[in-house]
C-alpha cells in the first residue's frame, strides 16, 4: 500500500495536537511587572504607563495577593483616590492558572471568565508569570509553523485492511483528556467486525486504553499502533519522552508520577501499566530517561473454527 501524505485538511487535528502539547509555561510572560500592597494608585499609574501594560499582579515576596487593572486606576482618578494603596482597590479573589496546565484549559479560562489576563502559579504556589490572549496566539502561530514544516515530508498510513491482516497508527496528545479514548474504541470496533470472542475483545480494548491513557498522563505525546492478523493482536505504545527512570516501579499498583491536577480529573491512579501487563499473553516495557517509553503487548488469538464443507 502507497503511503499517504498529510493533507491540509488534517491541519486543525495539528492544531489541536498544540493546544495539549504546549503549557501555560511555554506562552506566559515571564519578565512579570508586580506592585506591593502598600504602593500608592499614583505609583500604579507610572509602573503602567512605563511598561505598557493594562493589569498588574499584586505580589509580595512571590505570594500573590490579587490583582489591579487600567479600570481600578480609572476609578482611583475619578474619585480622587490616587494616593490611597493599591490594596484597597486590588481584586482579591482572583482566577488563577497552574505553568503545568495544558494550553487547551487555559485558553477555555479566558471564555469561562472574560478575564483579559490571568497569573500563572508554579507548584509551590508562587506567581511566576501572567498570560494573555495576545501572548498564547503569538506563541500558537510560531509552533503552528513549526510543526507544518516538521511534518511537510512525513506520511501516515491509513488502515489496511484485507482477509485476515489489519492495521492502524493513532497519534495521542499529552493532556488530550477530551479524545482519550478514541483509539480504544476504534480497536475494539474493528476486532468486533471481525467476529472475534467478546472476552479477548475486552481485554485487548482494556489494554489499549491503558495504554492510549499512559500516553495521555504520563508523556509528552506519542503513537500507539494496532496490528491485528489470523494468529494476534498485537499494540505498541511509543513516545518520545520523557521516560521512566524506574521501570520496577512504575509497574507496582499505585505508584504514580501524575501531578494534582491530572489526578483532580480523575486520572493518574498508577494502575494503568499494571492493568495492560495484566490482562495480556505477552507484555514488554523499554524505557530511557529523556529519551522515551516503548511498550509492546500481545494476545495470541485461537484459530477460527473450520467451516463445513459444503454437503
Amino acid at each position: 500500500m502507497n503511503p499517504i501524505p498529510i493533507s491540509a485538511e488534517q491541519s486543525p487535528l495539528l492544531f489541536l495536537e498544540l493546544l495539549y502539547k504546549l503549557r501555560v509555561r511555554d506562552v506566559m510572560a515571564r519578565d512579570l511587572v508586580v506592585i506591593r500592597r502598600d504602593a500608592t494608585m499614583r505609583e500604579l499609574q507610572r509602573l503602567m504607563q512605563a511598561r505598557r501594560v493594562s493589569g498588574v499582579p499584586v505580589v509580595e515576596n512571590g505570594r500573590l495577593f490579587g490583582i489591579v487593572s487600567i479600570e481600578d486606576l480609572l476609578q482611583a482618578l475619578d474619585t480622587h483616590r490616587m494616593d490611597e494603596p493599591v490594596a484597597n482597590f486590588m481584586a482579591a479573589n482572583v482566577v488563577t492558572i497552574e505553568d503545568d496546565m495544558p494550553l487547551a484549559i487555559a485558553i477555555s479560562y479566558f471564555n469561562k471568565y472574560e478575564y483579559r489576563r490571568f497569573p500563572v502559579l508554579n507548584a509551590s504556589n508562587e506567581a511566576v508569570g501572567i498570560v494573555t490572549a495576545r501572548s498564547i496566539n503569538t506563541r500558537l502561530l510560531v509552533e503552528l509553523f513549526k510543526e507544518l514544516a516538521r511534518i511537510e515530508n512525513q506520511y501516515v498510513l491509513p488502515l489496511s485492511e484485507n482477509a485476515s491482516c489489519y492495521f492502524q497508527t493513532f497519534r495521542v496528545a499529552r493532556s488530550d483528556f477530551e479524545n482519550a479514548g478514541t483509539a480504544a474504541t476504534e480497536i475494539k470496533n474493528v476486532l468486533q467486525k471481525r467476529g472475534l470472542d467478546p472476552k479477548i475483545i475486552r481485554r485487548i480494548a482494556i489494554a489499549a486504553y491503558e495504554l492510549e491513557m499512559n500516553l495521555v498522563v504520563h508523556s509528552d505525546g506519542g503513537t500507539l499502533t494496532f496490528r491485528a492478523d489470523e494468529g494476534e493482536v498485537q499494540l505498541v505504545a511509543k513516545d518520545q519522552g520523557p521516560g521512566i527512570a524506574d521501570v520496577e516501579l512504575a509497574m507496582q499498583e499505585g505508584w504514580t508520577t501524575a501531578n494534582d491536577w491530572v489526578k483532580s480529573l480523575g486520572f493518574g491512579a498508577g494502575m494503568g501499566l499494571p492493568n495492560a501487563k495484566r490482562v495480556s499473553d505477552e507484555f514488554h516495557i523499554a524505557s530511557e530517561p529523556g529519551k522515551g517509553t516503548t511498550v509492546t503487548i500481545r494476545d495470541v488469538l485461537p484459530p477460527r473454527a473450520p467451516q463445513n464443507p459444503a454437503s
